[in-house]
């Protein structure tokens, strides 16, 4: 009967490479919005101040992304090494990479082909390219020739990308349309698109603000070019107007030896401003918000601290952190959440402000705040059909948060061709409000259009004629009322076509 001893006897060693299926597990937690933002980390970290993420497409379907920077680039001795799965380099103290797997774990969840190329000051051009499926059979990497690189850096981008830059492109983007149809490829743009901007603008808005970094995103199609360009602006969750007396305050407390400081914010009340309404809903973003070097890992909840709870959404907590702490943290390596560890609630607990204030107090005056503030003087709105297709998914949103809604089928806003003395059409059948689109290019100005275009008129008409779908049928009021804004809205589309033709 062997008895247990402390040293282990061995006999050499023996080199076990990674299984290339390992690859199939990288990125799960990835979204796209999540992947991009790991991208965006890379180019932040080669001090890159100009960032523009592009969508392609060929003819009318989807077929490609790229992130292009003004960063230092990559050498040609160095270029392994960054395309290494795992591999390691030197991380600074203010740099956000950290694990080694960020650009390939966030590409691999996306693409099935990923390619980077890039140029740093006073070397050539050098580019590399994973093909997923060929890397799940063996670890080769494609070198792309000098020749191909140089002419993807050097293509007409709104970044320069001399003396030095990097160009990373996925083809193959797993969660692209599968179509051709152009309205259903138009609506993943553009609500792909408002979310990036959300996502980006709340991950990175520190950096944004305090580093003049700008972020923007485009749709090239090819033959074409590429179009109006949109900008990713700092989504601050706290840049609040006013605040309640007294408010912020810093919560102190210490763990052998580790500072934690909880900066405990309290909104002056519900608003409609975007930095309110966060991304994911104003609910879900209350608690603890989560920074390390400036970068957002983690927003809203609140990790053991307290049950989340409607009456808390006026609290946010901002905490820096510098990275994994034994018993407190662990981030993942997605850098798209911190777990607080077993120790993390008892130390919240513990941490008081300079005049007393501990973790309770904050929270029972977040309450009172939220329950002060949101005593309703007016009546209770009437509640409205669910807004659907063609109205822009912020609108869609502000909607929702503001207004009861009905168990009704949504009422669409969409263009066709009508008669040219019709501007709209009713059509209760298939619950859509029909524009005429021969008045379509008039009310643009020439712009391109889109499925979700013209936001404020769809919500004007929204508003004014959404109760027409209400109801088993049309009384004598509402079909006058229709009658009434077919005449004025018809004479009104007349003028605006009338203008843009002479304009031309």
């Amino acid at each position: 009967m062997s008895v247990w001893t402390r040293d282990v006897p061995v006999e050499g060693t023996t080199e076990l490479p990674p299984d290339p299926r390992a690859l199939d597990a990288l990125g799960r937690n990835h979204s796209l919005e999540t992947a991009l933002a790991d991208l965006v980390d890379n180019s932040i970290d080669a001090d890159a101040d100009r960032i523009r993420i592009r969508f392609i497409r060929h003819r009318t379907r989807l077929v490609g992304l790229y992130v292009v920077d003004n960063g230092t680039g990559i050498r040609p001795d160095t270029i392994d090494a960054a395309m290494t799965v795992g591999g390691r380099r030197n991380y600074s103290g203010t740099d956000l990479g950290r694990f080694g797997v960020g650009l390939k774990a966030a590409s691999f969840s996306q693409a099935a082909s990923l390619t980077v190329m890039s140029r740093a000051a006073g070397h050539p051009p050098v580019g590399r390219r994973w093909l997923l499926n060929r890397s799940r059979r063996d670890y080769r990497c494609d070198i792309v020739t000098s020749d191909f690189a140089a002419a993807e850096l050097d293509r007409n981008w709104p970044v320069p990308t001399n003396p030095s830059g990097t160009v990373v492109r996925w083809d193959d983007v797993v969660g692209f349309p599968s179509t051709d149809d152009p309205a259903q490829v138009e609506e993943f743009l553009t609500r792909t698109i408002s979310h990036l901007q959300g996502h980006l603008g709340l991950t990175f808005h520190r950096i944004i603000t305090h580093r003049n970094i700008r972020i923007s995103i485009d749709v090239e199609d090819t033959g074409l070019g590429a179009g109006i360009a949109s900008t990713v602006n700092a989504l601050d969750p706290f840049a609040y107007p006013g605040t309640p007396p007294g408010w912020p305050k810093e919560l102190r407390a210490d763990l052998d030896g580790t500072p934690v400081v909880l900066r405990c914010h309290i909104w002056p009340g519900r608003s409609n401003l975007p930095q309110y309404r966060l991304p994911g809903g104003a609910e879900q973003r209350q608690g603890l918000y989560m920074y390390r070097h400036d970068r957002l890992l983690h927003a809203g909840g609140w990790e053991g601290v307290h049950a989340a709870d409607r009456r808390l959404q006026l609290a946010r907590v901002e905490i820096d952190i510098d990275g994994d702490t034994p018993g407190l943290f662990i981030m993942n390596p997605e850098k798209t959440r911190v777990t607080a560890g077993p120790l993390f609630a008892g130390t919240v607990a513990r941490a008081r402000a300079q005049d007393g204030t501990d973790i309770t107090t904050y929270l029972q005056a977040a309450e009172a705040v939220w329950t002060t503030t949101n005593q309703r003087t007016t009546a209770r709105r009437r509640p409205v059909v669910p807004p659907g297709r063609g109205l822009h998914p912020k609108v869609t949103r502000e909607i929702r948060d503001e207004l009861p809604q009905l168990t009704d089928e949504p009422v669409n806003i969409l263009w066709k061709a009508l008669p040219d003395n019709q501007f709209i059409e009713i059509d209760r059948e298939a619950n859509t409000l029909w524009l005429n689109r021969n008045y379509r290019a008039a009310l643009l100005g020439g712009r391109r259009g889109g499925l979700n275009d013209l936001p404020v008129l769809k919500t004007l008409l929204y508003l004014l004629a959404e109760n027409t779908f209400q109801g088993a049928h049309l009384g004598p009021r509402d079909k006058d009322n229709i009658e009434l804004w077919q005449s004025l809205l018809t004479t009104a589309a007349r003028a605006e076509r009338a203008a843009y033709e002479e304009r031309r």
